[in-house]
């Protein structure tokens, strides 16, 4: 199994000052799920590189198991640091993709077309297709093969509207994602904002919060090898 993993790289919160990025966790769990079960992993981002990392996912009750062995991998440190340009990216070499989120996402790959285009080609070559937290904001722009919103009428999830006003943040991001998912004809659902909760609608699998990264990757893997 190839599995790629697409990273932002945007780190500016808006206008407030403060920083963002890729949530670790997000990353890290998705990344060892996807490792103990024999993958090999490619890293991606806008611009390559290291991509920014959402400082307040280093704080101490934000980590995991899985981020304090991230944290003690180097190799998995350094795939992070050296992620590739999204635009050196093709579907063919892949098998599925996983997008981890942080805020970053909301920025730059909802528009990004590199992304958009990489999607598209996923899915319409049947490849399984995963989204965690914010990093839905990836689909706002994808179409489907009719050209309606690739969205539209699928059956998914994303950080909620309730979660992003907990934050204080609705007044910072570009867009809440709840609704733009909701206007681009998506049905939506959440569930407890502190729990695990994921939704599959044939190749399109999406988590809620960090708490659903581990299960939105299983749920990709099971895709992947043909048990769902």
């Amino acid at each position: 199994m190839k599995i790629l993993i697409v990273l932002t790289s945007h780190a500016d919160l808006g206008t407030s000052g403060e920083k963002t990025g890729f949530w670790v966790e997000e990353f890290a769990a998705p990344y060892f799920v996807f490792l103990d079960a024999g993958a090999t992993i490619t890293i991606a981002s806008p611009k390559g590189g290291q991509p920014p990392v959402d400082q307040k996912s280093e704080a101490e009750d934000a980590q995991t198991a899985d981020t304090k062995r991230f944290y003690k991998d180097p190799i998995a440190i350094d795939l992070v640091a050296h992620s590739l340009k999204l635009s050196t990216i093709n579907q063919k070499d892949y098998d599925a993709v996983f997008y981890p989120g942080g805020h970053g996402p909301l920025w730059d790959l909802a528009t990004d077309e590199n992304s958009i285009n990489l999607i598209e080609g996923f899915y319409n070559h049947q490849k399984p297709i995963a989204f965690v937290c914010h990093s839905p904001a990836a689909l706002v722009n994808v179409k489907a093969k009719n050209g309606e919103p690739l969205v539209k009428g699928k059956q998914l999830t994303c950080f909620s509207n309730t979660e992003e006003e907990a934050l204080k943040l609705t007044k910072v991001v570009p867009f809440l994602l709840e609704d733009e998912l909701i206007k681009n004809g998506a049905h939506y659902s959440k569930g407890n904002g502190l729990e695990s909760y994921v939704k599959q609608d044939g190749l399109l699998i999406t988590g809620q919060n960090q708490a659903s990264s581990a299960a939105a990757a299983k749920l990709l893997l099971e895709t992947l090898k043909g048990k769902k």
